[in-house]
């Protein structure tokens, strides 16, 4: 489910919970929302709340690791496979639990 507010950054996607939040939807295509039904995936593995955490903690480990926002949010370890495998639809279908995990240690 897409869901519109202005509180979201112009070009940014957010999801929460397994919702995406956008500023305008006009931009998202069917490889976005791959990539956040990957989030969602990481998201339910971990029970929601300690996805965040977990989320949170990697972003600043990374911004330390690379004294960049961008270059540490690129990083993580959720958005790297996300990103990775965000136009590839079928991933979902063969993707095993906790495939992110392969994802915190390469660069």
């Amino acid at each position: 489910m897409v869901i519109t507010s202005k509180l979201i950054p112009k070009g940014y996607c957010v999801n929460l919970f397994g919702t995406f939040w956008t500023r305008n939807s006009n931009w998202i295509d069917e490889y976005v929302v791959n990539h956040e039904r990957i989030h969602t995936a990481q998201q339910r593995e971990l029970l929601f709340i300690p996805f965040y955490i977990v989320y949170l903690i990697e972003w600043c480990i990374r911004r330390l690791q690379f004294n960049s926002w961008k270059v540490a949010y690129y990083n993580i370890s959720f958005e790297r496979e996300a990103y990775k495998y965000g136009n590839d639809l079928t991933y979902l279908m063969n993707r095993k639990h906790y495939s992110w995990i392969n994802f915190l240690t390469h660069h």
